[in-house]
Parts: structure tokens; C-alpha cells; sequence
């Protein structure tokens, strides 16, 4: 299935979802809105007053963050969908970030053996990065994306200015996201999101929303190549080994942190390793660390911690064959996959992360 991105234009991407689901292929259907406590606040009255389609929209509230990947807020979101007569014609909207994205395209691919789904991304990492390629997925006992299914959008609407609703946490979530695209593909362009990231007190949102549709299209290319994770799609995973432990570990502490700011210390364990292990420049290192710094603190890694982490590692669902594999690069834009990486390599980057 090719999914449709709606991109603002001289036409507002809000109107252009308007024109799909207005069409004959939506005729009939009951469309259910997922929302959580700050997107029904902030977004879903612009949407429903842009979307005309959507004013007898039935919607549904799911907790902050990652506490919505569960299969019990799935089970209940199928509940809920029953009670309201959802039928397979029925279509989903998951008006959030990341975790909205993940939980509503989960509960999409299970109901009915599956039903439509469009993502309208909210936040810089889900515009970037959770809402394109249908990966969908609920955590189990603290560890990422552990259950899930690979289920194509309908749609992907990205409208800029629900930028402006975020946290300056969750905007420096997305900087790291967008990041880690640009050093997959673009020298230039990452070197310039850390220009801009790092130039000010405040992230700009003009100048970082920019390089939203490169990202986009550079995932969408490598997802349409690889829909199914088998071989160039894992490129895309550059600082999740170690940025999903490090995001599981500390929420197990009562230190949770946001996603995109564990695949920032991620990435820079990852990139430490493409050094030692394959080469990297160590400017690039060395660039992308004051920029880390300069965006945001993190709690001191000892070598009990770890141990902790590492225990995450282990359960990885990238891993094969007892061994523990990476993304790493031999410089920007050539990335390696599939890199077995010791636990010593491991517990000397993670020590090396909280220090600069």
C-alpha cells in the first residue's frame, strides 16, 4: 500500500486530508480519533475546526507518553471501538507524537485483522521519524516495542504549526531524531541542524521544521525499499540499541527520560563506537557531543548502571545469534549494519556517555 503525505503548501495539508476523507473511498465510514490529555488541549479543536470530515469524529484519550503502549490500553481501545460499532470501513486517526502513533496504529492492525489508519504527528519525532513506515508496536514489562505488527498508514498529515505546542524538552526529543536521519544521508544538513540547535537558547522552529521534508523523504525511501526490516531498513535503528536500554533502564529507576533525548546519549555511544571500531571521523564526534551537552544534562552512568542497561541489550529484538548488533558509521551517509559489538565495547561507551 502507498501511503499518502500530505505536506503544507500553498494548500494546508489540513484541508488536503479534508479532500481524502471527503472522497468516495471514505464514504460510510466512521472515523475514531486517539488523542492524550495535551493533544486534546492543544490540537484536536484545530483539527476538527479544519476538518470538516471529522465533526461527528467519536474520539478517545490514552495516557502521556509511554505509559499508552500497553496491551491494556489496546485492549481497551478495542473495547471501546466495539461499544461504538466500529466495523473494518471504520478509520482511525492518531492525532499525537510518537507513543499516540505507535498505540493507534497497533490497535489498527489488530482490530477486524486490521483496519485504515492516518497518523497526524504532533510532535518533531513523530513527523520525522514514529509516524512514517508502520511500525507499530506496545512495550511488555518495561522493554521497547516488543509486541507489535507492521501496518502501513493510510495517510501521514504534517501540519508545522502544532510545533509550537511543544515543551522545550520534546523539541530537543525531535532534534536528536533529526539528527540521526541526517547523519544517515547528509553531511551538510546535519551539520546544519546542529548549527541551529546549538546557536541559542531556543531551538527555532522555522529553521528545524525546514528539514522536515528531507527527513520525511529519506525514510520513506528506505521504508519503500524495505518495508519488512530485512536489510537497508535497519539503518534506521542508528542509536536505538543502545538509546531503547538506556530509555527502558531509567524508566525502571523512576528516571524516565524522554525517547529522543535516550537516542541522543544513543547516538552518542554509537558514534563513539564508529570511531573505535570503524573509523569515523572524530570530528563528527566530537561536533555532535557539544551539541548533546549544549541541549540537555543526564544523570552520571556508573558501572552498575551498566549492568542494568546492558540486561536491556540483551532482549533487544535486533540482536541474532547471542550477539548484541549495531548500527554504526563509517562516516556520514555510510552506514554499517549488523555490527557485533562486545559487552566491554558496550560498557565502556555507556561510561563514556555522561561524560564529555
Amino acid at each position: 500500500m502507498n501511503t499518502k503525505y500530505f505536506f503544507p503548501s500553498r494548500i494546508s495539508s489540513l484541508a488536503k486530508l479534508n479532500r481524502m476523507l471527503t472522497g468516495e473511498d471514505y464514504k460510510g465510514s466512521k472515523f475514531f480519533i486517539i488523542v492524550d490529555e495535551n493533544t486534546y488541549t492543544h490540537c484536536l479543536p484545530v483539527l476538527i475546526s479544519r476538518v470538516s470530515a471529522l465533526e461527528q469524529a467519536e474520539f478517545f484519550e490514552v495516557p502521556v507518553g509511554e505509559e499508552a503502549k500497553s496491551l491494556e490500553v489496546a485492549t481497551q481501545l478495542w473495547g471501546a471501538l466495539l461499544d461504538s460499532g466500529a466495523d473494518r470501513n471504520s478509520v482511525i486517526l492518531n492525532l499525537g507524537g510518537g507513543c499516540v502513533s505507535d498505540i493507534g496504529g497497533f490497535v489498527a492492525a489488530g482490530f477486524k485483522r486490521g483496519i485504515r489508519y492516518i497518523n497526524i504527528p504532533t510532535t518533531l519525532i513523530g513527523m520525522i521519524d514514529a509516524a512514517i513506515g508502520g511500525k507499530t508496536a506496545v512495550n511488555v514489562e518495561n522493554a521497547k516495542n516488543q509486541v507489535g505488527f507492521f501496518h502501513q498508514p493510510e495517510a501521514v498529515c504534517l501540519h508545522s504549526d502544532f510545533l509550537a505546542t511543544l515543551e522545550p524538552k520534546d523539541l530537543v526529543s525531535g532534534v536528536f531524531e533529526m539528527a540521526k536521519t541526517l547523519l544517515l544521508c547528509d553531511k551538510p544538513a546535519f551539520e546544519g541542524v546542529l548549527k541551529l540547535a546549538s546557536g541559542s537558547a531556543k531551538i527555532p522552529l522555522d529553521g528545524i521544521a525546514s528539514y522536515i521534508p528531507q527527513c520525511v523523504d529519506f525514510k520513506k525511501s528506505v521504508v519503500e525499499a524495505d518495508p519488512r526490516e530485512k536489510s537497508i531498513r535497519k539503518i534506521l535503528n542508528l542509536g536505538h540499541t543502545f538509546g531503547h536500554a538506556i530509555e527502558s533502564y531509567l524508566n525502571e529507576k523512576g528516571q524516565p527520560i524522554p525517547h529522543g533525548i535516550a537516542v541522543g546519549i544513543g547516538l552518542k555511544c554509537e558514534l563513539y563506537l564508529s570511531v573505535k571500531k570503524l573509523g569515523m571521523s572524530k570530528e563528527i564526534y566530537d561536533e555532535y557531543c557539544r551539541t548533546l551537552h549544549h541541549l540537555c544534562s543526564f544523570p552520571d552512568i556508573t558501572l552498575k548502571d551498566t549492568e542494568g542497561i546492558l540486561s536491556y541489550m540483551r532482549q533487544d529484538k535486533k540482536n541474532a545469534d547471542g550477539l548484541i548488533l549495531c548500527v554504526l558509521l563509517q562516516e556520514v551517509g555510510a552506514p554499517v549494519i549488523d555490527v557485533a559489538i562486545d559487552e566491554n565495547e558496550i560498557r565502556d561507551a555507556l561510561l563514556k556517555a555522561s561524560k564529555f
